[in-house]
Parts: C-alpha cells; structure tokens; sequence
C-alpha cells in the first residue's frame, strides 16, 4: 500500500487536470479527481513515516471511499455517453476512470489488511 498509494494519488491529479485541460477548463469540477489525488499523496506522505503508518494508510482509504462515493454518481450515466446522449460526456468517462482505480486501490487495501491480520495471528 506504500506504494500504491502515491502512484494512484498522481494518476488521478493527472487524470483531474488533464480532464479540465482537455474539456476546455470550462468547470472547476473537472478538478475533483486531481483534488482527491492530492489528499491520497498527503496521506502517502504521512504514512512514509514508520509511526504513522497504519494512520496515513487509512487515510488515504477513507479518503478512496469517499471519492468512490462520489464518483459513482456519474458512473451511472455510462451507457448514455456509450448510445452518445450523454449531458456531459467527459465528466462520466473522468468520474468512471477515477472510480475504477479508486475501487482497484480499495480492494488492494482490504486484501492488505487482511493479510496483515493473518501475519499477525500467526506471529505471537
């Protein structure tokens, strides 16, 4: 999770301004996944130290669910940008790009978590 964390912070800052960038900088909200990049990397930072670790890791996961939350609002509206309706097509391709790694860091942290707990209960 170490080093997952910073490298999922940084694709979505990436992801966040190149989905302004390439949008026209029409809507500061194009701007929400680099926002949630840079709470990951702050927590990244702060679990860089051995004391607070465990902290910054959880962190960084509370911080992922949230943004799972709030990305999944758009990630419904998928199948209206595949039929080309969609509103806002960008926002939905940005919003479900961001949830999937999101969901892909989550589940990597749960796993982590769990495999921790196994050593520990193995290790007296």
């Amino acid at each position: 999770m170490t080093t997952l964390t910073p490298v999922v912070g940084a694709a979505l800052v990436v992801l966040g301004v190149l989905g302004y960038v390439l949008t026209g900088a029409d809507s500061l909200t194009a701007l929400i996944p680099a926002v949630v990049g840079v709470l990951m990397l702050a927590a990244a930072a702060v679990a860089r130290s051995p004391r607070l670790h465990r902290h910054g890791i959880h962190a960084a996961l509370l911080v992922a669910l949230l943004g799972l939350l709030g990305s999944s609002m758009n990630v419904v509206r998928l199948p209206a940008v595949l039929t080309g309706t969609a509103e806002r097509p960008a926002a939905v391709v940005v919003s479900t790009v961001m949830a999937v790694l999101l969901l892909v860091y989550l589940v990597a942290g749960v796993r982590s978590f769990a495999a921790a707990r196994r050593r520990r209960r193995v290790t007296p």
